[in-house]
């Protein structure tokens, strides 16, 4: 009698854990089911608490990636967004001369706060905004999947303060020191954090383009657009607007600053300039 007694015992128990293994099932897929804009793959979208992208993520600032083409080697794209939804936004198709397109304006989130649209027409592009990121989504809107998921992506700037918001006077190019032009003026450079825009002088023309900064002094500077003037010496001009092309790299020593190719010698050297 006892062993029949300690038999049907442990047989309630078994059927009791059962029974609340089942419960908490149904009630974690009953959860999920009215939530539906809660994200459990990426952490991305509406939580549970009410946080959303648009209010709980610090997404300001500068956004930089090459995105796959159809018909081209890639399009770069670079995106600045601020705290009140205006938007400034580079695109470059590689390979393709003139190809570089700027437009400005407001952008407009979704009703879960994950996802921003920008532009209008054929140029509207939505992205999902995450931790210093923005994936671009397909035009149902939903993120690229798959083997290039990884190329469809927009990382947020990395910033220098050494670098950045200053005055970089050209002193020194391809090891030759520079001649300022009689009817010209010195060359220069700024790289502005805010915008991840630079520009300058050549010591001929007034030039502009977009820049990213990326870990280990690495610099990725966009095709720049400049002015065309016709000046004395424009050998020197144009040899500098070639050496921001090819530089990948910099270094900042005190009030000096150099643009590099690889460890190479310096392609071009950077005296800060004095405030006026």
């Amino acid at each position: 009698m006892k062993k029949v007694m300690y038999l049907n015992f442990w047989t309630v128990v078994f059927a009791l854990v059962i029974f609340s293994c089942k419960s908490t099932k149904v009630n974690t897929d009953d959860a999920n089911a009215n939530n539906p804009q809660i994200d459990s793959s990426n952490g991305l979208g509406q939580e549970a608490d009410g946080h959303t992208s648009e209010n709980a993520l610090d997404w300001e600032g500068v956004y930089n990636g090459t995105i796959p083409c159809a018909d081209c080697e890639g399009i770069k794209t670079s995106i600045t967004l601020n705290k009140e939804n205006k938007y400034d936004r580079t695109i470059s198709y590689i390979g393709k001369p003139d190809s570089m397109l700027r437009d400005t304006g407001s952008f407009t989130w979704d009703d879960s706060g994950s996802m921003i649209t920008i532009g209008d027409g054929e140029t509207s592009q939505s992205y999902k905004v995450g931790e210093n990121i923005l994936f671009h989504l397909d035009k149902t809107g939903n993120q690229i999947k798959g083997d290039l998921a990884s190329k469809y992506r927009l990382m947020k700037n990395y910033s220098d303060s050494n670098l950045e918001n200053k005055k970089w006077v050209l002193t020194e190019l391809m090891g030759k020191p520079i001649q300022t032009p009689k009817d010209g003026k010195p060359a220069f450079v700024t790289f502005s954090s805010k915008e991840a825009r630079m520009s300058g002088n050549n010591s001929c023309n007034l030039f502009s383009g977009s820049y990213s900064i990326k870990s280990g002094n690495r610099i990725e500077i966009g095709q720049m657009m400049n002015t065309m003037m016709a000046c004395e010496n424009m050998d020197q001009a144009s040899q500098f607007m070639q050496v921001l092309q090819k530089a990948d790299n910099y270094t900042v020593v005190e009030e000096t600053m150099n643009l590099n190719k690889a460890r190479m010698a310096p392609l071009a050297k950077f005296s800060l300039a004095k405030a006026d």
